[in-house]
């Protein structure tokens, strides 16, 4: 019996291009025509006004760090194999939070505000999805 996996998203027809973009290394975010609010995680509808009226638009990748936890312990599958990772929440450019993890850093180099450019990892089951995280800006590993 195959393991079961809390690391994969569910793929479907609304998110499909999120998807489809992060695996050719975009992040994309959903924008409001009618009120302008720009929103993340992907939703049919604006979670400012409620307009049905939004649309997918390629984010910049820049971000700040607004704050992150060191993951020691996690035993849902495959996280407890990864553990210690940093959890973040990270303030777009274009005003959203998005939920990630940041990689290739010390927790002692992160700082609130701290700039970041994000990344994508493709799973390693073969390469069946491409998740956004972020590094730190300026480490040379961008």
């Amino acid at each position: 019996m195959p393991e079961v996996r809390f690391d994969r998203p569910e793929i479907d027809s609304f998110t499909r291009p999120y998807w489809d973009a992060a695996a050719e290394g975009r992040l994309l975010i959903r924008r409001c025509r009618d009120c302008g609010v720009a929103h993340h995680y992907p939703r049919e509808f604006c979670p400012g006004c409620w307009s049905e009226a939004v649309d997918w638009e390629e984010a910049s990748g820049r971000a700040t760090l607004y704050t992150w936890s060191v993951v020691h312990r996690n035993d849902l599958p495959p996280f407890g194999n990864r553990v210690p990772y940093i959890a973040a929440v990270a303030t777009l450019a274009e005003g959203p939070r998005i939920m990630t993890e940041v990689v290739d850093c010390a927790e002692s180099d992160l700082r609130i505000g701290a700039e970041l450019r994000v990344a994508f990892r493709t799973m390693a089951d073969g390469g069946t999805c491409t998740i956004p995280v972020f590094r730190l800006a300026g480490t040379g590993v961008e």
